[in-house]
């Protein structure tokens, strides 16, 4: 079967962009913001590559200072509030402990780090970095005595899949097309150059036509694949597949802070309060081959291991892991041979012939080049910047000063009691819910909550009790509204709930969506 898909008064779609990670999402979502008609597709589900594989955090990237790169880290900077403000529900501030190891980075070094962290943004609203006596500080609670001095600054987590549904549904809402689970298996210009003809396989193996003014690349990892085999356009531009491991322990400490711990190898690694009731810990560099599926190996676990027991009081084995995740970052092939100091700045390259909205050429073709989840955003307004010769009518940006889909809370003086005061508002709304659900669940769907528990009043009217904070009556939602299909889009991506589930409950789980799945295809 085949269907041709043009914009909505028959007309061809301004911009169609591939790939549903963050970029892809981010961008989609600021053109039809701006009064292009946009489609997007995504092969597989909604950030279930590298957007949902990232350490979760929303920070400027304090090594990098290392490596020179004082641009990315000012921008990545004056980002990490425009994304608390515009994702409270899915991201909050997040202090960092940083014991000093003097044999590895001297200490003047750090205070000089730190002093250019806190003011590369004037504009920063989060507390600013402080030297503390770790024995005698709350900040040194789970580490080990020996440790004496350390530092302290700011940074915030976020939830990295939840954030490109976010913005996927937000490109929905405003009148984008979305294409879930179909792979776009052939882009070419048409014969006057004028538009991409554009093919996409569905989860079916119907095939859908379409044509657009303009074409983003943004599959990530697979960005130069996609020029060689649906666009066949070449460029010397490259990146590079590096591979970064994590994995989830039972909680190793008390307290709201986060541990980030130097190692000899100049690398360092993240200990992080994760899903209530444990840790996070990674990530590691290992460089990889197009196509290799990213698992983290026993010597990566061995690896993280080591490094959280060198710090911690709480010793970690292997055995302790229960859950890792692996994702493939393509960064910006900068020709650096030290998979830790490759750039984590983002290229985008315009193929096209016009720069003036007097003289187009042929249609454009817009590829991303590496790009980190902080600076989404950015990386977005960049892209339709470098595009807007191509469409003279374009509107301004505007997702600075707008939250995204489910993401309009409380106003109130800090980002925690934002959202802090929403939890109570719903919480006040529905007694008859645990307070603690409540709160999960305000997390993960912010003022989407109205819609999720319009009919329910009490515990049994969420349906089914699957394990965790996870509910049929959510599930539900899940598959109707946010393009859920598999177990793992419930359980690892739109919920972590899969950490809070038994083996037992998990295959129950499975069974019972994949009897419900035909009434959502």
């Amino acid at each position: 079967m085949e269907v041709t898909v043009m914009a909505g008064d028959g007309a061809p779609l301004d911009l169609f962009v591939v790939g549903g990670g963050i970029n892809g999402a981010g961008i989609a979502c600021d053109a039809v913001g701006r009064s292009l008609k946009v489609g997007l597709c995504e092969m597989n589900d909604f950030a279930s590559a590298t957007s949902s594989a990232s350490t979760k955090l929303i920070h400027g990237g304090l090594r990098y200072l290392e490596q020179y790169e004082f641009r990315l880290v000012r921008e990545a900077l004056q980002e990490r509030e425009v994304l608390l403000a515009k994702a409270p529900h899915l991201s909050r501030p997040l202090r960092f402990v940083l014991p000093h190891e003097p044999h590895l980075r001297p200490r003047w070094m750090l205070r000089l780090g730190l002093f250019l962290y806190d003011h590369l943004d004037w504009h920063m609203t989060l507390p600013k970095s402080i030297a503390v006596d770790l024995p005698q500080s709350k900040f040194g609670v789970g580490l080990k005595p020996s440790f004496k001095k350390g530092f302290v600054y700011s940074d915030a987590w976020v939830d990295d899949a939840r954030l490109v549904i976010s913005n996927v549904k937000s490109a929905r809402q405003m009148g984008a097309r979305i294409f879930a689970r179909h792979r776009c298996v052939s882009a070419r210009r048409s014969d006057d150059g004028k538009l991409w003809n554009i093919e996409l396989s569905g989860p079916d193996g119907a095939s859908v036509q379409l044509k657009a003014r303009g074409l983003v690349n943004a599959t990530g990892p697979w960005v130069k694949r996609f020029l060689d085999e649906q666009t066949h356009i070449k460029t010397a531009k490259r990146v590079r597949l590096i591979k970064g491991s994590h994995i989830i322990v039972p909680r190793m400490h008390e307290g709201d802070h986060a541990f980030i711990l130097q190692n000899s190898d100049q690398r360092i690694v993240f200990i992080i309060p994760y899903e209530r009731d444990f840790s996070c810990i990674g990530t590691t560099d290992i460089p990889v081959e197009a196509g290799e599926k990213p698992v983290c190996t026993p010597e990566e676990t061995a690896y993280l291991c080591e490094i959280a027991s060198h710090y911690m009081v709480k010793r970690v084995t292997p055995a302790d892991v229960v859950w890792t995740y692996s994702g493939v970052r393509p960064l910006f092939d900068d020709g650096d041979d030290n998979p830790s100091a490759v750039t984590r700045d983002y290229h985008l390259e315009v193929d096209g012939t016009a720069r003036t909205s007097s003289a187009i050429g042929v249609a454009p073709l817009l590829s991303v080049f590496g790009g980190k989840i902080t600076t989404y955003r950015r990386l977005a307004e960049h892209a339709l910047k470098d595009l807007a010769p191509y469409y003279p009518h374009m509107g301004l940006p505007w997702t600075a000063t707008r939250a995204v889909a489910d993401g309009e809370l409380a106003d109130a003086p800090t980002f925690e009691e934002a959202f802090d005061t929403y939890v109570a508002s719903a919480a006040s709304v529905k007694p008859g819910l645990p307070k603690e659900l409540v709160r999960v669940l305000c997390r993960r769907h912010g003022s989407g909550l109205d819609e999720l528990l319009e009919d329910v009043r009490t515990v049994a009217d969420l349906g089914r009790h699957f394990g965790g904070c996870l509910y049929e009556t959510e599930v539900r939602y899940l598959m109707r509204d946010e393009w859920a299909v598999e177990p793992e889009d419930v359980l690892w991506r739109r919920t972590k709930e899969g950490l809070h589930m038994t083996e037992a409950e998990r295959a129950a789980f499975a069974r019972w969506m994949a009897e419900l799945r035909p009434n959502f295809t």
